[in-house]
């Protein structure tokens, strides 16, 4: 008996014996039947002719068959069935033929099985790459939604709350003038404590302002000659008073480019450096240091800001540039802008990046990690374009030649304090 005439032979125990074992109820059962029987038809003529591709067809309808509940839950159905259909073959062709005929069957169509196993698991593989390509972009499309509700909301909230303080910061402005005519000073003192959260709240929602503008790529810069070391002298004047609270020492020292005069936006740049700059102070007990120092580097300035702080771990470093991204337990956050540890939106240095990636840098931090104890401290890195020139010709026309190095005066007032001491006064 040839192979062919065998597989006639088997073909009716074949198919029942498989769609009993593999398929469960009647209506499946009558479709899987069906299926068996086109596979069974292509199965012959792979034989006669020696051609595995006759079995491609039905073998990529079984591939990219499996239902959403197999893909999800990462069954591996139409190969296991496959598999299965071998050894069951062997079993009915061992019932139903000689022991020389089985054998011949045997192995003519275990090959063949062999081929549409692997053919059938690439296509298996296949559907669930697609599968998950699929989810990982609707959940893409979902986070990108989520994160831009979030940015609208973060707009129109910002924009409603700023009318009402308008109002608020006008008419109290308004009471504490009447009220030093008047010279009611114990009003006048719960006033101007007013006039302190009004402060406070207009700069958060100053912020907010500025992380919708930046998420929406609308931040806009107004390039003009800046003077490194006139923003470095202003952020040292700004910071003074609060490091002599915390008796700190803020130590801002002279260093090659700190005199270089380069294009840029000179209020967003100091609002950057104030952001790191007072961030470290936050973060660093009194009576520590912070050191701003820089280098210049091919085609760029870099300004350090280092501290004696608490430090930051590794898997947090790229969290304090997200946005609200804060560290440790909220609730355990001082309420002060400045104390030890003080709280906040956490927009500061997402507002610092947004900032300097406008300007064609970009700034990281470095810190063996996070420890209250041993003071590890951490290194803010924030790396300028060297742009000597404006990109906008009337930038240039407007402001004319400007020499690169600042008036001597002007150099004069920048590391040239004696060594500072645990009760600073500058």
């Amino acid at each position: 008996m040839t192979v062919q005439e065998s597989l006639q032979k088997i073909r009716t125990h074949w198919v029942e014996r498989i769609s009993r074992e593999l398929a469960s109820g009647e209506g499946v059962r009558a479709g899987f039947v069906e299926q068996l029987e086109r596979f069974y038809e292509l199965l012959e003529h792979t034989v006669v002719t020696g051609n595995l591709a006759w079995l491609d067809p039905v073998l990529y309808d079984w591939g990219q068959s499996p239902t959403e509940t197999n893909l999800e839950q990462g069954d591996y159905y139409v190969s296991f069935v496959v598999n299965r259909m071998t050894t069951l073959t062997i079993e009915v062709a061992r019932e139903n033929l000689n022991k020389k005929d089985a054998l011949e069957l045997i192995a003519a169509v275990v090959p063949i099985f062999t081929h549409s196993l692997s053919v059938v698991v690439r296509y298996e593989m296949e559907t669930r790459v697609a599968h998950i390509s699929s989810e990982l972009n609707k959940t893409q499309e979902k986070l990108q939604q989520l994160d831009h509700n979030k940015s609208n909301f973060i707009s129109v909230a910002a924009h409603e709350l700023k009318t009402p303080l308008t109002l608020i910061e006008g008419y109290t402005t308004m009471m504490v003038d009447m009220v030093e005519q008047s010279g009611q000073s114990p009003i006048d003192g719960l006033l101007k404590g007013v006039n302190t959260g009004i402060h406070r709240l207009r700069q958060i929602i100053d912020d907010m302002i500025d992380v919708s503008l930046i998420d929406n790529n609308l931040l806009t810069l107004n390039f003009q000659p800046v003077w490194v070391s006139h923003l470095l002298n202003l952020l040292k004047n700004e910071l003074k008073k609060t490091t002599t609270e915390r008796k700190q020492n803020l130590i801002v020292n002279q260093f090659e480019g700190s005199d270089l005069m380069i294009y840029g936006d000179s209020e967003r740049l100091y609002q950057a450096l104030y952001n790191v700059a007072s961030n470290a102070i936050k973060y660093t007990p009194d009576n520590g240091t912070i050191t701003i120092d820089g280098r210049m580097l091919p085609g760029f300035l870099e300004v350090v800001i280092t501290d004696t702080g608490i430090g930051i771990s590794p898997e947090n470093q790229a969290t304090i540039f997200e946005k609200f991204g804060q560290l440790g337990r909220t609730d355990l956050h001082s309420s002060g802008k400045t104390k030890f540890k003080g709280g906040g939106p956490g927009l500061g240095l997402p507002i610092t990046r947004g900032i300097i990636e406008a300007h064609g840098g970009t700034i990281w931090v470095e810190s063996e990690g996070y420890d209250e104890v041993k003071l590890k401290g951490s290194t803010f890195h924030v790396l300028l374009p060297t742009r000597t020139e404006a990109t906008d010709p009337l930038i240039t026309k407007f402001f004319g030649h400007v020499e690169q190095s600042k008036p001597e005066s002007e150099k004069e007032t920048i590391g040239k304090e004696a060594p500072p001491t645990n009760n600073p006064t500058a």
